[in-house]
């Protein structure tokens, strides 16, 4: 453990979730201790703020008080940032956010009263030379080992929870590790009609804008004039999905974004690219459909489909799971309740 534990409770009095807990944690370095507090001790507050707890700095130390459940979730995240900073990192409020999710998450997965509890935070990361992306959330957990295992892994939900970032990290990183020859970005361009004849300038030009959040993510994970020496040299691909068809993809990371906007039999021709040693990333929300009225998505079939399916992992994003601004969970909330409602008044009518 990084915080070394001063003050306890007795272990002679078994204590239940509903006792409460008190406790100092002491770090040894003063630099990374007022890091991972905090200006004005604002990471010490959001902890106390997420975990119903109080946690009061005293120079490098940390006096935390609460039921034992949520403070040793509070020592938990404390000793995962500051052994993150101990590695050269940062400590910011998304990271401190991510940690404490990961922490309660933790314990939620124990439902046996047999299970031991974990005595330190592991979070799934993805690495490319220039950014570590670790996981913020179970489920970008969960769809980071994903991508480590499957050959064809479907992440699906709203946006601002890293599905395609985290997709087109680990494409990188793949390609760093030789483990592919190639990368293959795709989306479907203005709806799922593909039709760029009206806008102006040649195919690249056209096609770029609707790219653009696919180039933004290769610029974090690879120097930007190695992507565009890889783009040049055609081992970074950026296309629309009509340039997929009729061929065969091996040996490449191809990921399928927006894939909301695929008919079933766009989506059938993409994935039946899949060629030797490929690995196949599809995004999107399904929430989010632009077809006109009467059109299938080609992801919400492909995930009744395909669900089961020997090889394929399919990953779902929730509001909780957002990792921009807090605001942007609960307006997805808001949305979701709100078409939820319609949906269920559009049945009883029909009825």
């Amino acid at each position: 453990m990084n915080g070394q534990e001063l003050v306890s409770s007795s272990p002679r009095h078994p204590r239940t979730p509903s006792d409460t807990n008190h406790f100092v944690l002491t770090f040894e370095n003063n630099r990374f201790a007022s890091e991972l507090f905090g200006q004005f001790d604002q990471n010490l507050k959001l902890l106390e703020e997420r975990l119903n707890i109080d946690a009061r700095a005293r120079g490098n130390s940390v006096v935390i008080s609460g039921d034992v459940l949520t403070t040793n979730q509070a020592r938990r995240t404390l000793d995962y940032l500051y052994e993150k900073l101990q590695k050269g990192g940062s400590v910011e409020r998304s990271d401190v956010e991510g940690a404490i999710r990961m922490a309660v998450a933790a314990d939620d997965q124990l439902s046996l009263p047999t299970m031991e509890r974990k005595a330190k935070l592991t979070m799934a990361q993805v690495s490319t030379r220039k950014k570590t992306i670790i996981a913020r959330t179970p489920t970008q957990d969960a769809y980071i080992r994903a991508l480590e295992r499957s050959e064809l892994v479907f992440g699906v939900g709203p946006a601002g929870t890293g599905k395609t970032y985290l997709a087109v990290a680990h494409a990188a990183q793949l390609l760093e590790r030789g483990a592919v020859e190639k990368i293959i970005l795709s989306r479907p361009a203005v709806e799922a009609g593909e039709r760029l004849g009206f806008l102006p300038g040649d195919m690249k030009e056209k096609v770029d804008p609707y790219l653009r959040p696919l180039y933004d993510a290769l610029y974090d994970m690879i120097p930007a004039d190695k992507v565009d020496r890889a783009i040049t040299a055609g081992v970074i691909e950026i296309a629309p999905l009509a340039f997929m068809r009729g061929r065969t993809l091996a040996n490449a990371a191809i990921i399928l974004d927006e894939a909301q906007n695929t008919t079933s039999m766009q989506m059938k021709m993409f994935l039946t690219r899949l060629g030797e040693n490929a690995r196949m990333i599809v995004t999107g929300d399904p929430s989010q459909i632009d077809l006109p009225r009467g059109v299938k998505s080609g992801l919400v079939e492909a995930l009744q489909l395909l669900n089961g399916v020997e090889g394929i992992s399919i990953v779902r994003f929730k509001d909780t799971d957002v990792v921009r601004h807090p605001l942007v969970g609960r307006i997805v909330r808001a949305y979701d309740s709100t078409y939820a409602v319609d949906a269920a008044e559009d049945v009883s009518r029909q009825d």
